[in-house]
């Protein structure tokens, strides 16, 4: 039987990646780990989109922002972002958190608080591309509806020995 390392290490998928990300760190790693990686000029700049799982990100740096982070473009970028793609992420990279990253964090979730959005924070091109693929990867058919069963065996389990489920068996 291949073990969880082994089973993760085979799964491709393909990726269509901004072009203005043709030279990251992440494209590299992702190459390396042979997935199918198409750099498009129709996509976001800083996006990442994985279509077999229907996730995308938005790789952000909030170093590269300008000071008032109104007039930087960034809330209409992530809105139209949004709009776009259903189950998407923001992928905040800091590789510390100064007073300037913790603050456009703070901006970025009361903005958008109660939308589709999900932020991820991340401090290195390794975990970037651990992040998106593990999200990209239990987002993905056959592994979701792997996950969804034994979340529902889980579930029955806890139910079932649970020493209040007992109780109610004893009062029925």
């Amino acid at each position: 039987m291949a073990t969880t390392n082994e089973t993760s290490a085979q799964w491709r998928t393909t990726i269509i990646i901004s072009s203005s990300l043709q030279n990251h760190d992440t494209c590299r790693t992702l190459s390396a780990q042979q997935h199918r990686i198409r750099f498009s000029d129709s996509v976001e700049a800083g996006a990442f989109i994985f279509p077999r799982s229907g996730t995308a990100f938005l790789l952000v740096d909030p170093q590269h922002l300008p000071e008032p982070l109104e007039e930087s473009g960034l809330t209409e970028r992530i809105q139209k972002f949004v709009q776009v793609h259903r189950n998407c992420f923001l992928l905040l990279y800091s590789p510390f958190n100064g007073k300037k990253e913790l603050q456009v964090w703070a901006q970025i979730q009361h903005r958008f608080f109660g939308s589709n959005l999900k932020i991820l924070p991340v401090r290195n091109g390794a975990q970037i591309a651990k992040g998106m693929l593990t999200i990209a990867k239990a987002t993905s058919k056959p592994h979701v509806d792997r996950i969804r069963e034994r979340m529902s065996l889980a579930r029955a389990h806890v139910v079932e020995t649970s020493p209040v489920w007992e109780m109610l068996k004893d009062i029925f």
